[in-house]
């Protein structure tokens, strides 16, 4: 049985919700972030970057979102939620799970918390976290784009992991003063992944009952 360490609403949440779509039964281990459990001596044994999530899988130990995510579509590859290994469509795949981790998800990270760049200079806060929201912004208009020309999901007619991915950093994305539902594609992408039971269970789960994103 999978152990998926987590955090309500943080980057657990997109493996979190693959767990839920491909059914399988696994536990949640709470990691308190507000008494900063993720730093804690226990939690550092089994993930030494002291970051929230992170998945047992028997002997193994995944940390990283975006690794986890790719770890359970190849566990369960007959619930379909990657395309075929070697295929072009498998290759569409990794290029955007990488996009919305790499480029998207650390816009993000840093316009959430600009603080951890200017340090203990607060003039330059605001600046930081400014440069961050439009380079996000730029990065939603990259995916509104594709989405609009190839949706309605990801890899188009066909649901995946990487949709999955985008409901989670739109949760975190929603105070942004152009949120990601502004725009047509995604907001139709949303609708159609959050109305899934999947993800109602998964955020129920973490305590989540608001909006989800």
């Amino acid at each position: 049985m999978y152990q998926l360490h987590y955090f309500p609403a943080n980057a657990n949440a997109a493996p979190h919700m693959l767990l839920e779509q491909i059914g399988v039964k696994y536990d949640l281990v709470l990691v308190d972030r507000a008494r900063n459990a993720q730093k804690s001596r226990e939690y550092l044994k089994i993930n030494p970057n002291g970051r929230i999530p992170t998945l047992v899988d028997g002997n193994l130990i995944v940390s990283e979102a975006a690794a986890i995510v790719l770890h359970l579509v190849d566990q369960h590859a007959d619930a379909g939620l990657a395309p075929q290994i070697g295929t072009p469509e498998r290759a569409k795949f990794y290029q955007w799970l990488i996009f919305l981790t790499n480029s998207l998800q650390e816009e993000l990270m840093i316009w959430q918390y600009p603080d951890r760049l200017a340090g203990k200079d607060a003039s330059a806060t605001d600046v930081i976290k400014h440069g961050a929201e439009a380079r996000a912004n730029m990065f939603l208009d990259v995916i509104e784009d594709h989405l609009k020309a190839n949706g309605p999901y990801f890899l188009g007619n066909r649901l995946s992991a990487i949709d999955f991915y985008l409901v989670m950093l739109s949760r975190w994305a929603r105070p942004m003063s152009k949120p990601p539902r502004s725009r047509h594609g995604i907001a139709k992408l949303l609708d159609r992944v959050t109305a899934l039971p999947s993800v109602h269970r998964a955020y129920e789960r973490e305590g989540i009952t608001d909006e989800i994103c």
